[in-house]
């Protein structure tokens, strides 16, 4: 396969940046305060596969600098930069290397977790977002004692979605649209 140039690394990479920055600006709408920012996190897996990881790491660092300037919706910008926008290069660090199953899956479970808590104690006190705000919840009601651990619990299972979703979403990459799109371009 050809080697793609600086330039057309440069580009590719541009590219994805100004496409992730336009993809979280509809967050302004609540209802796509995570799902875009996931939905982002497979375009940094998109220059995992196609760039390597060091310019992955490049693009997500651009991507979460200006996300944090210019999406108006902070929460989802912080949870892009906290953890959608990276855990693809980390996902591909921990998959290749030697650890045991369990390890590695201990070791993204602990990513993730820390991630979350470090982003929203980012939302409540760099960016002053109250705690029911964050939580999504009234103050008032019963249940609003046990919302912080449901939550951590639900995002813990929608994290494993995640996972293996972008492994698939890998798969479909690599064996369908990759030949497709280097056939187009000429990159063989």
């Amino acid at each position: 396969m050809k080697q793609l140039s600086q330039a057309s690394k440069t580009a590719i990479g541009g590219m994805t940046v100004a496409l992730t920055v336009v993809l979280l600006i509809p967050t302004a709408l609540d209802i796509f305060v995570y799902a875009l920012p996931a939905i982002a996190g497979f375009l940094t897996l998109f220059c995992v596969i196609e760039l390597g990881k060091r310019w992955a790491f490049g693009v997500y660092f651009a991507a979460a600098v200006l996300s944090l300037l210019l999406v108006p919706n902070k929460e989802a910008a912080v949870m892009y930069t906290a953890f959608f926008g990276y855990y693809p290069i980390v996902k591909a660090l921990l998959e290749i290397s030697k650890l045991p199953r369990v390890v590695e899956y201990l070791l993204k479970f602990l990513i993730f977790n820390a991630s979350v808590v470090l982003a929203y104690l980012v939302l409540i006190y760099a960016f002053g977002m109250p705690l029911d705000d964050v939580l999504g919840i009234d103050g008032n009601v019963w249940w609003s004692k046990y919302a912080l651990p449901v939550m951590l619990a639900l995002g813990n299972a929608v994290f494993l979605a995640f996972d293996f979703s972008l492994t698939r979403m890998a798969m479909v990459y690599l064996k369908v649209l990759q030949p497709k799109l280097h056939k187009l371009f000429r990159f063989k």
